[in-house]
């Protein structure tokens, strides 16, 4: 028998813990800006145009940040990073939602695509690599 996270995916339960911080800080920090009549006024106009690359990214980085915090769970990653981006997208969609009340923005299906589109594009492409990095065992460590 193998010591807690030797030979496993696993992570110590104190990366597990940080993993999860860093999601729901995520997930508030998206929940505020869609609280904003205009959520990055520094942005230039041409920018601002190309909102759906920018919902793509904003989920990309949920996607990524649910896979590391899911990771080690026992399913195969490709189930992981499945889940990462069905959960980021239902986030996506409460957001979406949330918006319909903020004065000056609204809901909008295609946002709503490109956040999920990103969500599979996070969860699949950055975040076994996040993963694997946030996992890995510092040299020495226990």
């Amino acid at each position: 028998m193998t010591a807690a996270g030797e030979g496993s995916a696993t992570a110590p339960r104190p990366r597990r813990v940080g993993a999860w911080i860093l999601v729901l800080a995520y997930a508030g920090l998206i929940f505020w800006l869609s609280s904003q009549a205009n959520p990055l006024p520094f942005l230039p106009r041409a920018w601002l145009a190309r909102d759906k690359v920018l919902h793509a990214l904003e989920y990309a980085g949920l996607g990524a940040l649910l896979f590391v915090a899911l990771r080690g769970r026992g399913p195969r990653a490709w189930r992981l990073a499945l889940l990462a981006a069905v959960l980021a997208s239902l986030y996506g969609a409460s957001d979406e939602w949330h918006q319909s009340f903020v004065p000056g923005r609204d809901a909008d299906p295609l946002d709503w695509a490109a956040d999920s589109a990103g969500a599979l594009a996070g969860a699949t492409i950055v975040g076994p690599a996040l993963a694997a990095a946030f996992l890995r065992r510092r040299p020495g460590a226990g």
